[in-house]
């Protein structure tokens, strides 16, 4: 049974988003219907933790928007997610970024920016 289980989750994991961890800012794509259309929403914020694996695999979006913090927790396997772009690469020592909650203004979404080396040809 449980091979089984690892059989339907595998062929349900999306395979084309990009490599993401806490401390990355993202623009994330969203589909919304709201009656006979659908549109797409853009949210754009700080991956303060992710969780779960596999089907189950969820991260947590922080924003500022207008003064308030705005946060979503989003399945990555979800259907309704168009596109994630990586923004900026974040240079964290924790996986979970909930001490961001407590800060306010261009602080709340600071993060080291980490290097990333592409070997020269």
């Amino acid at each position: 049974m449980d091979q089984f289980i690892q059989l339907v989750e595998a062929s349900q994991v999306r395979n084309d988003l990009p490599d993401i961890h806490p401390g990355d800012t993202v623009k994330l794509q969203l589909k919304v219907i709201e009656g006979e259309k659908e549109r797409l929403q853009a949210f754009e914020g700080v991956i303060i933790s992710d969780k779960g694996m596999g089907t189950s695999k969820t991260i947590t979006v922080r924003k500022i928007s207008n003064g308030v913090g705005v946060e979503r927790i989003i399945p990555l396997c979800s259907p309704n997610i168009e596109s994630i772009t990586v923004l900026r690469k974040g240079k964290t020592r924790r996986a979970k970024l909930s001490y961001l909650r407590k800060r306010t203004g261009k602080a709340a979404l600071k993060v080291k920016e980490r290097k990333v080396f592409t070997p020269s040809k």
